[in-house]
């Protein structure tokens, strides 16, 4: 077999065994196990646990603010960027302070600050909410969780420092910001572990899609340097789309389907959609990221190596890219149609986040086809669409994950804080603001794209020139989404001081699983079903009277 496949028939292996782990437990040495656990996360920090609080919705909003400034740096490298890539000598004047930024390291930066910073750190604050409640119980450690962000924070920051010089007086800046992502990520998992471990009912599918996309990212990791796939080209690039398929796709699933039902007031539409975006997450590969393994190689701190993988292992992961619709599809029509309900448009649809929430799942299948062909073409011994493919992973980030990741942020904002976001009119302008200029921008920019290999292939003595005006367009409109990210995190913080405090809490913890289905006209069994409901679920007639009324005193 070659190295792809042995790297994922190790993966599935380990996964199928953390799963029967979580459900059966570790015998004896469970007991002792949380002990343990639960003292690294707090006693064993010392005093450092003491300064920061442990108030209920404290790490969510410590996750979420730092998120969210994290959109507005990666938006400004990406501008930064695309503007570069037409007019190179635009930041010269930095070099007087020893900063040469080109275009590849600021895009390469943007994609650490969006991918760890902002959509990192947004999802890991929304799962830090969803999971204690769709399980029933507390948080294990607020103050450990709140602790950690900051740590995280730490990392992205190295990380960045890093894409633009990996290596300083000798020493390799990708390992320490890897090495602090680590931490910071196992204790993540471990405060999720223990959370869920004193769940008092079955974990709905959203909280599996999470656990199980939080436990992907190491053990994916660890699969490849098992079987040392991850010195060749072709284990790089697996390794890197099996994190963007379950750390980013299946985290982002899971808390899109809950925030989902939770805006709506909707059970999920369909929870077998659900269950088959959960097991397609894990079990195929998805199109949507780079076309070589580069930050993946460089965060693990190996040598970075060209995709040319064998005719074998070609054929598995163009199959594998290519089953992987069926999740992606699934997951788009159910997070589409639990919004919308039974009516004709989206529930409830002046919640803040709910229109970023339907942008990502309406952007998700067509960009995840674009990327099917993309990705199949570098397989090939001459790629033809290299050119657009690093365009096309901004789109999926900046009109998928961000989106989501986002949405889901400012739809839980008042539930983690206590008070509504600042101003719902200035939220639905950094709507516009930052999906428009980031659907324009990425949308021009690929259009230079295009152009500049045509004129390629055209054997064009000068091809630059003649794309730079359309890029400059491209630039231009995607500074727009610099400045959505800028009104929203402000809103966010505003809100934090002046929003509307919530006199009631907001029943966000969905109807994902429903104990009582009120029947309030005729149905068919399949929609109490797809509602939902189970066979041990109550079904509650709403009772009618052909009585007369009466005037109503006013």
């Amino acid at each position: 077999m070659g190295d792809v496949l042995n790297s994922l028939m190790l993966f599935w292996g380990l996964m199928l065994l953390t799963y029967f782990l979580m459900q059966n437990g570790l015998s004896i040495f469970n007991d002792v196990t949380k002990a343990m656990s639960h003292f690294m996360l707090e006693k064993a920090l010392g005093p450092g646990i003491d300064l920061v609080e442990g108030r209920d919705g404290s790490a969510s909003k410590a996750w979420f603010i730092q998120g969210m400034l994290w959109l507005i740096a990666a938006s400004t490298l990406v501008f930064e960027g695309l503007w570069l890539k037409q007019d190179p000598t635009a930041l010269h004047s930095l070099s007087a302070w020893g900063y040469d930024p080109t275009a590849n390291s600021l895009i390469y930066a943007s994609n650490y600050a969006a991918l760890y910073g902002g959509i990192g750190m947004l999802l890991i604050g929304s799962s830090l909410h969803i999971m204690p409640r769709l399980a029933g119980t507390n948080l294990a450690s607020e103050r450990n969780a709140t602790l950690v962000s900051f740590l995280w924070t730490l990392s992205v920051l190295v990380l960045i420092v890093a894409a633009h010089d990996s290596e300083i007086l000798g020493v390799n800046i990708f390992l320490i910001g890897t090495g602090m992502h680590a931490l910071g990520f196992i204790a993540i998992v471990i405060n999720l572990l223990l959370t869920i471990s004193e769940r008092q009912s079955s974990l709905p599918i959203p909280g599996w899609l999470i656990i199980m996309g939080m436990l992907a990212d190491p053990i994916s990791t660890t699969a490849t340097i098992i079987t040392g796939s991850i010195q060749a080209g072709a284990g790089q690039w697996l390794l890197a789309h099996m994190i963007g398929g379950t750390f980013f796709f299946a985290t982002a699933a899971g808390v899109a389907l809950y925030v989902s039902s939770s805006a709506s007031g909707n059970p999920l539409w369909s929870r077998s959609l659900g269950a088959a975006t959960l097991v397609g997450a894990l079990a195929t590969i998805n199109p949507i990221g780079d076309s070589n393994g580069m930050m993946a190689a460089d965060m693990l701190g190996v040598a970075f190596e060209q995709l040319q993988p064998s005719s074998q292992d070609s054929i598995v992961m163009a199959f594998l890219m290519a089953l992987a619709m069926i999740p992606i599809m699934a997951l788009a029509a159910n997070v589409m149609m639990t919004l919308r309900g039974g009516d004709a448009f989206i529930e409830n649809s002046d919640s803040a986040g709910i229109a970023e929430v339907n942008l990502g799942a309406s952007m998700l299948f067509p960009l995840a086809v674009a990327s099917l062909f993309v990705q199949s073409d570098a397989l090939a011994a001459a790629p033809e669409l290299s050119g657009m493919a690093p365009t096309l992973l901004l789109m999926g980030i900046w009109l998928v994950l961000v989106p989501i990741s986002l949405g889901a942020a400012l739809h839980l904002f008042p539930t983690v804080t206590g008070r509504n976001l600042l101003s719902r009119n200035r939220a639905r302008w950094a709507y516009w603001m930052m999906g428009g200029g980031a659907f324009l921008g990425l949308t021009v920019s690929m259009m230079s794209d295009l152009i500049d290999m045509a004129l390629i292939e055209a054997a064009v003595d000068d091809s630059s020139a003649l794309a730079a005006d359309v890029q400059a367009v491209g630039a231009i409109l995607f500074y727009g989404a610099a400045v959505g990210a800028i009104m929203h995190t402000l809103n966010a913080v505003s809100g934090l001081f002046r929003g509307a405090r919530i006199v009631t809490d907001r029943a966000t913890s969905s109807s994902i699983t429903t104990e009582a289905y009120s029947l309030a006209s005729p149905t068919s069994v399949r929609k109490i079903l797809a509602g939902g409901a189970s066979l041990d679920t109550t079904v509650v007639p709403v009772g009618e009277s052909d009585d007369a009324g009466s005037a109503t005193e006013l």
